[in-house]
């Protein structure tokens, strides 16, 4: 059985398209071991207790030192004893000892073309109003970074705040999920 912990800082929309597809056997052989998210009011934390999965706020902001966060952070994650990590909308840098510790063990999904729309500022609606091509993509963080395959859908009118229900219906399942 694969132990998934996921690792989130907002409503955990992509959470819970994983939990509905462990729970609907569309993902099989899969325990979802955790959620940690650095935001105490993030819904994502809900979503987890919802599904009696285990879930905790690990926040940058209670600690005097990054350092110290960053080491708190690793016992946590370490305590849920992870086969994978799932970055889903975690807006947190990784310390690199995790990302040395968990070599090939950590995906980011995004519903983005990493890099295309990534840095400090880059979530919610400001990716979408910034992009002609969107879609979503999935990539292994071992330091190196780099996109597996990307689905792109091609958005000529650039209007997402007025597009919404016509975007929440085209053929991106990682962007419909994310906006749902």
């Amino acid at each position: 059985m694969l132990r998934v912990a996921v690792l989130v800082s907002g409503g955990g929309t992509n959470l819970q398209a994983i939990i509905d597809a462990v729970g609907n056997g569309t993902i099989t052989n899969t325990e979802l071991v955790g959620v940690i998210s650095n935001n105490k009011n993030a819904y994502a934390l809900t979503r987890a207790g919802n599904h009696q999965i285990p879930a905790q706020c690990v926040s940058p902001k209670d600690f005097e030192t990054r350092e110290e966060f960053n080491k708190v952070f690793l016992e946590k994650v370490d305590e849920l004893k992870p086969d994978l990590i799932v970055l889903a909308g975690f807006l947190v840098v990784i310390p690199e000892e995790m990302i040395s510790r968990y070599r090939n063990k950590i995906i980011n999904i995004h519903p983005s073309l990493i890099p295309s729309f990534c840095g400090t500022g880059y979530y919610g609606l400001k990716v979408h109003e910034a992009a002609r091509y969107t879609g979503g993509s999935a990539e292994t963080c071992d330091g190196a970074g780099g996109v597996e395959d990307p689905s792109t859908c091609d958005r000529p009118d650039r209007k997402w705040k007025s597009n919404s229900k016509r975007w929440q219906s085209v053929n991106c399942p990682l962007e419909k999920e994310e906006h749902q």
